[in-house]
């Protein structure tokens, strides 16, 4: 994580030095384990291109983990954890909706 500017926000640079802007979505537990889910930031609604771009991440989950110290974002291990915690994270985004 290089940049936090907002409670809601965070900037994350990707494997290939690219910047991608994150909403904070939700968090979930389990065992253990804090997860983060996260939906790309459309700074142009009225740009296709941005719109697409976003829409090709779709929900980013990513966990926190402790290295040296300091709190980290980091990808999961498989593929399994990632369909694992992607239903959990539907699941309670349903629900949420539900409850409005």
């Amino acid at each position: 994580m290089q940049d936090e500017f907002g409670p809601n926000f965070i900037t994350l640079t990707d494997e290939d030095g690219n910047d991608i802007e994150l909403e904070y979505v939700d968090a979930l537990e389990l065992d253990g384990q804090t997860y983060m889910a996260f939906f790309p930031v459309v700074e142009d609604e009225d740009d296709p291109k941005a719109e697409a771009e976003a829409e090709e991440y779709g929900l980013v989950i990513l966990k926190s983990i402790m290295e040296n110290g300091e709190e980290l974002l980091s990808t999961l291990d498989s593929d399994e954890e990632l369909n694992e915690i992607y239903d959990l994270f539907m699941e309670q985004l349903l629900e949420d909706e539900e409850d409005s």
